[in-house]
């Protein structure tokens, strides 16, 4: 498991009494703090290929797609929607979507909005 771009307020680490396993802890609210540029994903932890990312946005970005990666948004604060082609999916705090691979979606937020991604470390912000 590899932490990057935290800042030292939020992580903690803790070993286990083997000291095989180290126990990270990732401050949500000191990294979201941290983070001033909007539609700049920050990784703060990579596990088995995944990639986890917090991004704030306001605004509309463009319509993209992965071809080969699923997307998981996951709002911590604030509201967003995911317009799809054919739909719309509107997510407050605490509720996730995921885009299937090969989908375009374009995320819009009227107001700043917190957001946790979860994907392949391959994907390409922008898509394909």
């Amino acid at each position: 498991m590899i932490i990057r771009g935290c800042t030292k307020q939020s992580v903690r680490r803790k070993l286990w009494p083997s000291k095989t396993r180290i126990e990270l802890t990732v401050g949500l609210v000191d990294e979201f703090s941290a983070i001033s540029e909007h539609w700049s994903p920050t990784v703060v932890a990579e596990l088995n290929g995944q990639q986890v990312k917090l991004v704030k946005f306001e605004g509309e970005f463009q319509w993209h797609q992965h071809s080969a990666e699923d997307e998981l948004f996951l709002v911590i604060n604030g509201a967003m929607r995911i317009e799809l082609r054919d739909k719309s999916v509107e997510l407050s705090p605490g509720e996730f979507f995921v885009v299937p691979r090969g989908v375009e979606p374009r995320p819009v937020a009227e107001s700043e909005v917190e957001v946790l991604l979860f994907e392949p470390s391959s994907t390409i912000r922008t898509g394909d």
